[in-house]
C-alpha cells in the first residue's frame, strides 16, 4: 500500500488521523563538496549514512537520532557536534530527532541577534525555518523543555494497577 492511498482513505473518515501528520519529512544531509579539504566531514556523513539504514526502527525520528549518537560514538565526539556538522550539511529533521545538548544550543543561539557573539548561524536559521514550516513549537526556547521518549509506550514494571 502506498502512501497516497492511505492519505486519501483518511480524507473520508474524518475519524481516522491524517497519515501525514504522524510521519513528518526528514531531509537528509548531503556530502561535502570538496573531499580533500573535508575529511572529517566526509567520515561523519559516510558513517551517518551507513547506520541510518540498519536502525531497527520505523520512525525516522528515532532513527536519525541513533544514527547521531552512533556516529559520535564512534568518532569519539559529543552527540551535538555531530548534530551541528550534519546540519552545516543540510540534514533537517524534527526536534524529537536532535540530541537535548543540540537543542540546548540552537535554543540559546537563537536568542541571540545577528551581530552578537553566539549568534545562530545560516544553517541553524534554516533549521528554525523549517521547524516552523513543519509546525514545530515556536517557542520551545523560551520554555527551554527537553523532550524525552519515556512517556512514549514505557512499560510499568511493578504491581498492577487493578481494582476488583
Amino acid at each position: 500500500m502506498n502512501r497516497t492511498a492511505l492519505t486519501q482513505s483518511n480524507n473520508k473518515n474524518n475519524n481516522a488521523q491524517d497519515h501525514q501528520s504522524l510521519e513528518k519529512d526528514v531531509l537528509l544531509p548531503l556530502p561535502p563538496i570538496n573531499r580533500e579539504e573535508a575529511a572529517e566531514e566526509l567520515a561523519v556523513y559516510a558513517r551517518f549514512m551507513r547506520h541510518l539504514r540498519h536502525v531497527p526502527n520505523s520512525r525516522k525520528e528515532i532513527k536519525v537520532l541513533s544514527a547521531i549518537q552512533f556516529t559520535a560514538d564512534m568518532l569519539d565526539y559529543s552527540d551535538a557536534h555531530i548534530a551541528k556538522m550534519l546540519v552545516e550539511m543540510g540534514l533537517r529533521a524534527p526536534r524529537l530527532a536532535f540530541p537535548s545538548e543540540f537543542l540546548s544550543f540552537v535554543d540559546h543561539a537563537l536568542m541571540r541577534q545577528g551581530w552578537e557573539i553566539g549568534a545562530p548561524s545560516k544553517d541553524i536559521l534554516e533549521l528554525k525555518a523549517y521547524w516552523d514550516g513543519i509546525g514545530e513549537d515556536k517557542f520551545a526556547a523560551f520554555k527551554g523543555t527537553t523532550h524525552s521518549l519515556l512517556g512514549q509506550g514505557s512499560v510499568l514494571s511493578g504491581t498492577s494497577s487493578k481494582t476488583h
